[in-house]
């Protein structure tokens, strides 16, 4: 169809409203209440501040502020610095390819102003009075002389006020505040010749000094870090290698604790990390993450930091050797620590390089007689830990006992043509109503499996699996009740826990005193353990706790279940008996007396199986 001529000489192409622009924008680089928080951190690191201070309300929502004795600003620079694109950190084309501040693009302020209310306060020193500036969705709202302290004041409330299907999607509480923290570790880190500082909530969650690089890590992520830290440094004519790793008996069952860092400024490179995580795998279980902080310094204009509006992707002129070199700088300090010798991996003999050392060798010497690193087996494992066995559900009215699970499996007497009678179950005639396993025995395959015979084939129990279904719906039972079972600690333990497991904790506390664990919330990201569920040892339980935050951590990022079952999956998990475990046949016919009275027996909570059923004519076709 023609247009006329209206049509054609009307343009449907039109500027965007600056609000509109901003709002825009500030949806690729303002994601959560975390990225305002490190742009304001970035801004009063390239201030020049030797003193920084985050204060946040509600993760986020209803405040973020920075506080900094850096440069400050003059009321021109104040105003201008929430303009688009108006920075003081480049000038030309050229600047953008030798990048060395935090900041580049003059964005931030811009993007956070439109969807957010904020105030200003800043002075330069020498200044009489400074300048205070309120914007209010993009509004300017105040712009006046204030009497206030040397560097700046930046406070922003309400987030994405103007904005609520953004401010829809934010997480939880402890989600969010989890991310400010981790970038607050971001800064914090690169940066130990600044102080910082941060509260939460009215809560001062870290207070650091200006202090080297390993006493800020045991101060950030605790005290348990600062004997086992592994420092490395190699420099070459391309880049200079330097940080920490952690002693792998440190590794976590999340994420969260690993750092890449190129010229002050975090970043993420999938593959680096997958090396750097592959280098302790001789030393890890699998979904284990050791900590590791790896600081690159390399010429700015040998990486773009120009990737993602977020910046935290980086590509390098020469992505290879970046890799390489890592890798073989943090395998020599790796085979240092665990005095591990340098092998060629086809010959044997000595490596001149020193960075090709293989760690196969321990793999391969189980049975040998020759000794392995101190604390590990001859698989490059922790020695065993002590388990509770498995305890019996409490059942409550109505709940299936397991008769009608179990009778289909294993049968009753009578039921098959060689049982005629019960001959051969040795039961009598009254207990015909009960699973017939007594007179068939269990037995363990490789210490992971349990195997019995049922009526019509072969069953085989996954033991690991199967007691954390148990435990589960034990857990769950239990946060249900008014009075649940708590064994009281001879001497309370005193647990320092990382700002983000202390976050956690704080808001799982009611969830996990019901489950019956007797803890008091202490300042400074310590808990008091008064008490414990009556499953665990004695003794295990500060590594439960932490091991079961960690665990809810990963699953909170997976599963969208309410918090209560999972941290019910999150313990079971962590004080279920583990593959190869020993068991006696009583223990093994308790665990599967309390499998079967279980709602759902057939899956652990993650809904993988519990057992296998393998029928007689299945077995005796691979004989055909």
């Amino acid at each position: 169809m023609k247009s006329t001529s209206n049509e054609t000489s009307e343009s449907i192409i039109r500027s965007m409203p600056p609000e509109l622009s901003n709002k825009i924008a500030a949806g690729e680089v303002i994601q959560r209440p975390a990225s305002v928080a490190k742009e304001l951190l970035d801004n009063a690191i390239d201030a020049g501040a030797d003193s920084i201070k985050l204060i946040v309300m509600q993760a986020g929502r209803t405040l973020i502020q920075v506080v900094d004795d850096g440069c400050g600003m003059s009321p021109e620079d104040a105003k201008l610095c929430f303009e688009r694109h108006a920075t003081s950190k480049i000038e030309s084309i050229d600047d953008l390819y030798k990048i060395r501040t935090m900041g580049f693009r003059g964005e931030a302020m811009a993007s956070i102003a439109s969807v957010s209310q904020v105030e200003m306060k800043t002075k330069r020193i020498g200044d009489d009075a400074g300048t205070l500036l309120e914007i209010w969705g993009g509004e300017e709202k105040k712009f006046e002389p204030v009497a206030t302290d040397n560097g700046t004041s930046i406070a922003v409330r309400n987030l994405f006020y103007n904005v609520p299907a953004r401010r829809q999607f934010l997480k939880t509480d402890a989600t969010e505040l989890r991310h400010i923290i981790r970038a607050f570790h971001h800064a914090a880190l690169a940066n130990t010749d600044i102080s910082f500082e941060m509260h939460a909530d009215g809560d001062r969650i870290y207070q650091l000094p200006a202090q080297p690089l390993e006493q800020r890590i045991a101060e950030l992520f605790g005290k348990r870090y600062r004997a086992s830290l592994i420092p490395f440094e190699e420099e070459t004519s391309y880049v200079k290698i330097h940080g920490v790793l952690a002693d792998p008996k440190l590794a976590k069952k999340s994420r969260g604790e690993q750092f890449l860092f190129v010229n002050g400024r975090p970043f993420q490179h999938r593959y680096l990390s997958y090396v750097i995580l592959s280098l302790f795998d001789a030393w890890t279980r699998k979904n284990e993450y050791p900590f590791y902080a790896v600081f690159l310094e390399i010429d700015p204009s040998m990486v773009d930091v120009n990737v993602h509006p977020a910046k935290m992707e980086v590509k390098f002129e020469d992505d290879r050797s970046v890799v390489q070199l890592t890798r073989s700088v943090l395998k020599k300090a790796i085979n240092e620590y665990f005095v591990v010798p340098d092998v060629d991996r086809e010959s044997g003999s000595s490596s001149d390089g020193g960075f090709d050392v293989s760690f196969d060798h321990f793999k391969n010497r189980e049975g040998s007689g020759q000794s392995f690193p101190k604390g590990f087996n001859a698989r490059g494992r922790t020695g065993g830990e002590q388990h509770s066995y498995p305890s019996r559900i409490n059942r409550k009215e109505g709940m299936p006992d397991g008769s009608d699970s179990a009778n289909q499996l294993y049968g009753q007497p009578g039921d098959s043509d060689d049982d005629q009678n019960g001959k051969r179950s040795g039961q009598s005639a009254g207990n015909q109503g009960s699973p017939q396993k007594k007179d068939r025995g269990f037995w363990q395959l490789h210490n992971r499996y349990i195997l019995t015979q049922t009526r019509t084939g072969l069953c085989v129990i996954d033991q690991h699996a199967a007691h954390k279904r148990i435990i589960y719906e034990k857990t769950l039972s239990t946060t249900e009740e008014s009075l649940p079972g708590t064994q009281q600690l001879l001497f309370a333990q005193a647990v320092e826990l990382s700002a983000t497991e202390y976050s956690l904790l704080k808001e799982l506390h009611k969830i996990i005193q019901r489950m019956g664990f007797s803890i008091e919330l202490l300042s400074g990201n310590t808990a008091i353990i008064n008490g414990v569920p009556a499953d665990i040892d004695i003794g295990d339980e500060q590594e439960v706790l932490r091991s079961m935050l960690q665990k809810y951590r990963s699953l909170d990022q997976k599963l969208s279940l309410d918090a209560r079952k999972k941290i019910a999956i999150a313990f079971a998990a962590r004080t279920a008996i583990p593959r190869g475990k020993v068991l006696s046949e009583v223990e093994m016919e308790m665990l599967i007396d309390q499998l079967f009275a279980c709602e759902e027996p057939y899956h652990d909570p993650l809904q993988k199986p519990t057992l296998v059923y393998m029928p007689m004519d299945e077995i005796q076709n691979r004989f055909r």
